[in-house]
């Protein structure tokens, strides 16, 4: 398969401290990275489950938790995965009633995805859950026709705004963007340079 004519799915992670206001930054980022990924018509879907997984770590383990969100394929489904240091406290499916308040978080993960679970790992817990992509190649790509100028234009344009967004938001907090650019550009070239050998 030519490469030139897949799109790059590299897996990504994105540490925070589980606040109510983050919620929303999560959420941009990851409408961006799946507009780059080519997966839009997953963004809903993967918007609301990650605002209950954080939500039940706020609610269930505490706000300030240093909290994980990862991202990745998963032969041709999107994975997304939020890991929070409290093994004891396990999300589970409760049949809430009509008047319930609250207790539909996981009702909805599990309306909203293909499948999802819980791991326990050293020190942390891991909910998990997986969309269908629609991808033809069980590797997280989508093989056929090259993309059109007008698909790189458009990939390129979403990719300026999530790098803005991801400045915007290390800015925010605490971190030297032009570090973090430095950071990447070297690791990026590493990258190439082994790619090469």
């Amino acid at each position: 398969m030519d490469c030139t004519t897949c799109t790059l799915r590299r897996a990504w992670e994105l540490a925070f401290l589980a606040e109510p206001e983050e919620v929303a930054a999560l959420r941009r980022v990851l409408g961006i990275h799946l507009k780059i990924w080519g997966l839009e018509e997953l963004t809903d879907a993967v918007q609301l489950c990650v605002s209950e997984l954080v939500a039940n770590v706020i609610t269930h383990v505490g706000a300030g938790t240093p909290t994980t969100l990862a991202v990745s394929m998963n032969g041709a489904h999107l994975r997304v995965e939020v890991h929070d240091p409290d093994t004891r406290l396990l999300p589970t499916l409760v049949d809430a009633t009509d008047d319930a308040e609250t207790g539909r978080g996981m009702a909805l993960v599990t309306a909203t995805t293909d499948r999802w679970g819980v791991e326990l790992r050293d020190e942390r817990k891991v909910t998990w859950c997986e969309f269908a992509a629609g991808l033809n190649m069980p590797a997280g790509h989508c093989g056929g026709h090259p993309p059109s100028r007008l698909k790189a234009v458009a990939t390129e344009a979403a990719a300026i705004n999530a790098i803005s967004d991801l400045l915007h938001w290390l800015r925010a907090h605490g971190c030297d963007p032009e570090e973090v650019i430095d950071r990447a550009q070297r690791h990026f070239e590493a990258q190439l340079e082994q790619a090469a050998r």
